[in-house]
């Protein structure tokens, strides 16, 4: 409760711009009930006053152990990503044989190549044709709705098949048994590729506009369009693009001049469509990328306790993506390395 009191004075006075006056009075009143009950405790350790310290001490211990070790990992993920370069010096084969189907990697990072891909393609003669990175993210808000839950982004030329989706979940939202993950991710990449052919098809519009609003407008009429089976997607409208946030939208109606480069964005459209169905049909694998920490041979006892056994039983006892997200256990490959702090 201390802590807690003494944390909220920056809080009022660098967030919410409070008087002094205000914050010195809530100061003064949360210690006038506060400090007298930290004193009581203090003096009744050896008769009970103990436990709630012990208890503190325990979580304070856990908590610690899991940020730092978490960040430790998350920074070797971030300094060791592959750089586009290399991707691109690989050719849109990757140097490996592309087996047809969908292979979703699961990553911490929102931007870049993990590390892990390139371990998991030195180590393995072959990878899917369709490579989806898929980074998973809590953000500090009540829910996030579904519209805006999974912001797609394509990874190099078209002929490298290699997406990013960032899937985005509120504090409060709840994984259902009954929801497809697998599906949603598998629609999502379909509405992208088709919104970004029809992009293209517009780019030269002069009503061509940025904008980040909306998005669900632009998916729900893409799915009416595909449960009515229509061939024209949106007739009346056209589109508009963030690429701050990734985000297509629709607006208002492209000039008639495009008319050639929309016929040739559906035809491509319609090749890379009828590419990434075949693969779906193929079968989808989702890779999961464990970064294993380790305490360093020269490390002190303490810190080989903690990070080799406590943090690796925390990890354990944590519930993995392939659970949270009901992948089904024929469909899971996981890829693991080792780093040592």
């Amino acid at each position: 409760m201390l802590v807690t009191t003494f944390l909220m004075v920056p809080i009022m006075l660098l967030v919410w711009k409070s008087h002094w006056i205000l914050v010195v009075t809530f100061l003064v009143l949360s210690l006038m009930v506060e400090f007298p009950y930290f004193i009581a405790c203090i003096n009744k350790v050896d008769e009970g006053g103990w436990v709630p310290l012990a208890v503190a001490i325990t979580f304070f211990i856990i908590m610690y152990v899991w940020h730092f070790c978490t960040v430790k990992r998350y920074e070797f993920e971030m300094h060791s990503k592959v750089s586009m370069a290399w991707i691109l010096g690989l050719g849109p084969s990757l140097g490996l044989v592309r087996v047809p189907g969908i292979g979703f990697v699961y990553t911490e990072l929102a931007s870049g190549v993990p590390h892990i891909f390139s371990h998991f393609i030195t180590n393995l003669p072959a990878i899917h044709s369709v490579v989806v990175f898929v980074c998973v993210k809590y953000l500090p808000v009540y829910t996030v709705p579904v519209e805006e839950r999974f912001v797609m982004k394509r990874i190099g030329p078209k002929n490298f098949h290699m997406f990013r989706c960032v899937t985005r979940y509120g504090y409060k939202d709840i994984h259902k048994k009954h929801d497809d993950f697998e599906k949603m991710l598998l629609d999502r990449l379909l509405i992208f590729v088709r919104l970004e052919s029809m992009m293209d098809g517009y780019s030269d519009s002069e009503d061509f506009t940025m904008s980040e609003q909306k998005v669900e407008r632009s998916a729900n009429a893409l799915l009416m369009s595909e449960k009515a089976g229509s061939n024209t997607l949106c007739s009346g409208s056209d589109l508009s693009y963030s690429s701050s946030h990734d985000s297509i939208v629709l607006a208002k109606s492209p000039l008639t001049g495009n008319n050639s480069l929309t016929r040739y964005s559906s035809q491509t459209y319609g090749d890379e469509l009828e590419f990434l169905n075949s693969c779906k049909d193929a079968g989808v694998v989702h890779i999961l990328g464990n970064t294993i920490v380790r305490a360093r041979r020269d490390s002190g006892i303490i810190k080989r306790i903690v990070v080799d056994h406590l943090y690796a039983f925390l990890r354990k006892v944590c519930r993995e993506h392939s659970v949270i997200f009901n992948v089904p256990h024929e469909s899971l490959l996981n890829v693991g390395q080792i780093y040592y702090i």
